[in-house]
């Protein structure tokens, strides 16, 4: 018995020092990521991707470049490519974008590609043709290793999130991995399901309830 007790106030009191520090939430739309090769393919030889806004993420930024995503059933014109280039070319997308595309994407972690389903990329000097790398992302937050560590959070940690706090479509989220990195800003990603799901929008705020 007490080590219930004692397994319920640590709890009790993770979750008193999480409620102090709420994390900016911000919705990843579907878009691209492309490396130099498949960039030069989809939009000529030399070609630059250019900045239309700068994200929350230190470097990162959405570009004005954008493509068609065309699976089985469906497409979607007019994605936009997140720079800078990468090492790997990988789609993001929601649950309800894979329907109208007719894939079947797993939820993965960026960059674990394996097995994941193929796209096609059309742009306007070019397509490609890829056997992997469609996902739906898993939620994630990013910290900074002070956030992080005010937290008592490591990296590849799981927590459960409340979102939606005084929306009217409270949620609670579990499954949420944790990324640590100083070239990180803290911020948290869902996805646009996720998102209308709870009722949140861009620069709202969700707050961890406990490591799982």
């Amino acid at each position: 018995m007490k080590e219930l007790v004692d397994k319920i106030a640590e709890k009790i009191n993770q979750r008193e020092i999480f409620e102090k520090f709420p994390i900016v939430v911000n919705i990843s739309n579907r878009h691209v990521h492309l490396t130099k090769e498949h960039f030069e393919i989809l939009f000529g030889e030399n070609a630059q991707l250019t900045k239309y806004r700068d994200l929350l993420q230190p470097g990162q930024f959405a570009a004005n470049e954008t493509v068609t995503i065309i699976g089985p059933k469906g497409k979607f014109e007019n994605v936009r490519i997140v720079g800078p280039l990468r090492k790997y070319t990988q789609i993001e997308i929601s649950k309800s974008d894979s329907f109208v595309l007719g894939v079947t994407p797993p939820i993965r972690d960026s960059g674990n590609l394996a097995g994941s389903a193929g796209c096609t990329i059309v742009g306007p000097k070019g397509k490609v043709e890829l056997k992997e790398g469609c996902i739906i992302a898993l939620r994630h937050i990013h910290f900074t290793p002070e956030y992080a560590e005010r937290l008592g959070i490591k990296d590849k940690d799981f927590v459960k999130i409340l979102a939606g706090k005084g929306k009217g479509r409270e949620t609670i989220f579990s499954d949420v991995i944790c990324r640590v990195s100083k070239d990180y800003a803290t911020e948290c990603h869902l996805d646009i399901d996720e998102a209308n799901a709870a009722n949140i929008s861009n620069g709202d705020y969700i707050y961890i309830l406990e490591k799982i």
